[in-house]
Formats: structure tokens, sequence, C-alpha cells
């Protein structure tokens, strides 16, 4: 089970934000490490940039049939295109 985690940050001079040690070890955040926030409506989320690209390599696969390489079928569709001209 996951546990949540709750802090309250305070916004310092020039918009810095201090992120507690705890909350960095768990996003496994070192000193200049990369950082997506997602804001939506009034909520604003923090992951590890190689979390992010995990999710989203995951949710790709969701609609990509297993073998299909997208990236052939981009050069293809690309090689189809520059034929016609």
């Amino acid at each position: 089970m996951k546990q949540e985690l709750r802090t309250t940050l305070r916004v310092a001079g020039g918009g810095r934000i201090v992120i507690p040690a705890e909350v960095r070890e768990r996003l496994g955040m070192e000193v200049g490490a990369d950082l997506v926030m997602t804001v939506e409506d009034d909520r604003a989320t923090l992951m590890n940039a190689k979390a992010a690209r995990r999710r989203a390599r995951q949710r790709v696969r969701e609609y990509v049939a297993p073998g299909v390489s997208l990236s052939e079928e981009l050069l293809a569709d690309r090689k189809k295109e520059a034929g016609r001209e």
C-alpha cells in the first residue's frame, strides 16, 4: 500500500521553494535532478523526470500493439510522403 506524504512548502524570494529531505528521498532527487511539474486547475504535482518518462512509456504501450515500433512507422510514413513530392 502506498503511503501518502503531505507537507507544506513556503515560497521564498525569487519564487524559490525548499523541498524537504524526506520528499527528495522518496522522489530519488539529488542536487541537479530534473523534475517535471504538472499544473492542473489549482493543483501542482512534482515527479522526477525519470519517473515521468517511465509513466509516459507505459501510457503509450496501452495504445500500441506489442512489437510495433512507432519510430519505424514514422520513418516509413516520411519516406512515403517524400516519394509523393
